[in-house]
């Protein structure tokens, strides 16, 4: 499995700020150590790092705290001064509840009335409509948020609107979009714009993901080794997804003894915050590197804790993934029956959803089990299956890989025209890197 996915975070550190000091002076008054906080569910390092502002809490852990303390969950979201709340739906955004985010920055649109409160609703919403899968959407609210704070004259801003606006251009697949802004973005922040600590990181961050989606791969790891030395400023939750993004493309570019090490760095990250989803994703990620390096043993224990993550949350996106990667393995062990059942059940899932990577990567599965029955037809069926998701949606490392493997196959069976045919293709400018 190859997510093309972009893993940003929520840009809200003063308000992780202010909710971590109102955590710690509650915490003091009720004369609780943090390790005594955080009894029963978290650790005593993830309630420090809430208390300094380098984590940010989702809903549930401010219930578990609010109840440990005796307090309400209002003690730690209350408005410095009363107004329409903002702070709510940034709240909700910072927690993951994009749709409940989503529908609070819906409902204040309708009550900005200045153009500066405008700007700033929209840029949430373009954000929680990235975060919901609905790219095309978020495009037309990120586009007025930056035209709307380049005429107030804010510039570090619109900067902001602007990355979500790359956001959105990267979901809909549209690289070339998305890097121009993004390249606009280092420039100004190359030319001194100050934004955000953090703000350089992600830019370069984003472009890695960018131009690996498109097949660019030796440009993506130069971006992520100028992110790597920004990675002091940051908070553990971008840590962990930059350590993860690099692992991701480490493994892409065949150094999987790299791509362990940062994987196996986030995980510890993600772990720590209990961030149960990511760490799913992170799971699969590092059981598929195993598979590469041929250890099953490990490949399969890290496929069923992402199992046991993916199910908890029921992410059905994610839970596909593994149903995938879990084809692989069984393949691999020369169970291809038992693959064979993975891989229906995966791509029953990724039909209903729209998972794209899912059904390319268990289509060629799929070509594999054939294979290994001498079933020459199935085989070519779902070779060009796996062709026909991979040439309209990518990625292009993917497709050349698949074009070379099944010109090999062909190749093997005296269908040398139709191999060569492939093989052209596969150097050719339309996948070329």
């Amino acid at each position: 499995m190859r997510s093309t996915r972009r893993v940003v975070v929520v840009d809200n550190s003063a308000l992780a700020r202010r909710i971590g000091d109102r955590i710690r002076r509650a915490r003091l008054r009720a004369q609780l150590t943090q390790a005594q906080l955080a009894t029963g569910r978290y650790t005593s390092a993830y309630i420090s790092a809430l208390e300094r502002g380098l984590a940010k809490p989702s809903m549930a852990a401010l219930s578990f705290i609010s109840e440990r303390l005796g307090l309400p969950v209002t003690e730690f979201l209350a408005q410095d001064q009363p107004g329409p709340s903002r702070l709510e739906a940034d709240i909700q955004l910072a927690s993951g509840n994009w749709q409940a985010a989503l529908d609070r920055y819906q409902a204040l649109l309708e009550l900005a009335t200045d153009r500066p409160a405008r700007a700033e609703v929209l840029r949430g919403m373009a954000e929680a409509l990235y975060r919901l899968d609905r790219g095309q959407e978020a495009i037309a609210p990120a586009s007025e948020s930056a035209e709307l704070f380049g005429a107030l004259g804010q510039p570090a801003d619109a900067a902001w609107s602007k990355y979500w606006l790359s956001s959105a251009h990267y979901a809909t697949e549209t690289p070339a979009e998305a890097r121009s802004l993004l390249q606009e973005l280092l420039e100004q922040l190359r030319g001194g714009l100050q934004v955000a600590p953090d703000f350089r990181f992600r830019v370069l961050t984003a472009l890695a993901h960018v131009e690996a989606s498109d097949g660019r791969t030796e440009r993506a790891l130069n971006y992520m080794e100028e992110a790597k030395a920004l990675t002091e400023g940051v908070d553990l939750r971008q840590r962990a997804a930059f350590m993860s993004g690099l692992a991701a493309h480490y493994r892409e570019s065949g150094d999987l003894e790299r791509s362990l090490r940062a994987g196996i760095e986030s995980l510890g990250l993600y772990r720590a915050m209990e961030a149960g989803l990511e760490q799913a994703a992170l799971e699969n990620n590092l059981a598929l590197t195993y598979l590469g390096l041929g250890n099953l043993a490990r490949a399969i224990e890290h496929v069923q804790d992402a199992r046991e993550e993916g199910e908890r949350h029921g992410d059905s996106s994610m839970l596909a993934h593994i149903t995938e990667t879990e084809a692989q393995i069984a393949w691999a062990r020369g169970d291809v029956d038992r693959a064979e059942e993975y891989v229906t059940r995966a791509l029953t899932a990724a039909e209903a959803g729209g998972f794209h990577t899912v059904r390319s990567s268990a289509f060629l599965t799929r070509a594999r089990i054939a294979q290994e029955r001498n079933d020459v037809d199935a085989a070519r069926s779902a070779y060009e299956s796996a062709l026909q998701v991979l040439r309209e949606r990518g990625p292009r490392p993917r497709l050349r890989e698949v074009l070379a493997e099944y010109a090999a196959m062909l190749s093997d069976r005296g269908d040398l025209a139709a191999a060569n045919r492939l093989y052209a293709e596969a150097v050719g400018p339309a996948v070329r890197n």
